[in-house]
């Protein structure tokens, strides 16, 4: 088998003085930059959207800035509920020491869920119109934070055979899946480019709740799928000998993902 030792790669882009600027905050911040722009795009362009949501610039630049807040907090919250609850109720101030890790992908979705919910309401939007802008632009984010877990030699994958495993530091020299890379193909740049299709192709953008409801079918399958290549969190294991807990969170996105494709099938904007 060929043998790829893991590149070194420093996680630290660059100190200066007792800031040090770090590749997986740089993904956070150009996952942002991305969404913000992308979706001001979107809101632009009157043949995707339909005319009775008159979304402007300055609720796009309202809506990042809290969703922003609710991803990060959710993240957070969601890693301490569902990868490691027993540690932080063992010492609650833990928690909020967010410089030693740990964030969760579905943690995040759900904290943007809800701060979404609080900013429709609060405007009088469709909240399935905001989270179809979201989710169209969210994958470049994913793409970015994946890549980022694989420079800093982290959520590294199973034991493997195959040519591209990887020896990755710490890892008692043995071969595992870059199963990061494969979350940033599938995850990221697959399901973005497959959403854009259908917004810029089909205009699914106008079927309210069609790119939502893709963007969870989608991401939950692959999420699923390379789970059975990804090491499980040390401190949750396998539950009930064989899922992992990224599978069983994957389930209930799935289901939503199929309610809200049907449902959108009753919101087709006639043009």
């Amino acid at each position: 088998m060929l043998s790829i030792t893991f590149p070194t790669v420093s996680p630290i882009l660059f100190e200066f003085g007792p800031i040090a600027v770090r590749w997986y905050s740089l993904a956070y911040i150009f996952g942002f930059i991305f969404a913000w722009r992308y979706i001001q795009y979107l809101t632009h362009q009157k043949a995707f959207l339909s005319k009775k949501h008159n979304i402007n610039t300055k609720d796009v630049d309202d809506l990042i800035f809290y969703g922003i807040i609710g991803l990060i907090l959710g993240a957070r919250f969601g890693y301490v509920l569902f990868y490691n609850l027993n540690y932080y109720i063992n010492d609650p101030t833990k928690v909020f020491y967010v410089w030693e890790g740990g964030l969760s992908f579905h943690g995040g979705l759900l904290g943007i869920i809800v701060t979404v919910y609080l900013f429709s309401k609060s405007k009088h939007f469709s909240f399935l119109t905001l989270t179809d802008l979201i989710c169209a632009s969210a994958p470049v984010g994913i793409f970015l934070g994946r890549i980022s877990n694989f420079i800093n030699a982290e959520l590294y994958g199973r034991p493997t055979e195959v040519f591209i495993g990887i020896v990755f530091p710490n890892t008692e020299g043995l071969h595992r899946h870059p199963s990061q890379i494969y979350e940033a193909l599938l995850e990221g740049l697959v399901v973005f480019i497959i959403l854009n299709i259908m917004i810029h192709k089909y205009k699914k953008l106008s079927q309210t709740g069609f790119i939502s409801g893709m963007f969870l079918v989608l991401y939950s399958l692959f999420r699923f799928l390379i789970e059975f290549t990804r090491e499980p969190d040390i401190q949750v294991g396998y539950i009930l000998n064989y899922m992992t807990m990224g599978m069983i969170l994957s389930v209930p996105m799935f289901i939503f993902g199929i309610i809200f494709i049907y449902y959108s099938k009753k919101n087709v904007h006639q043009k």
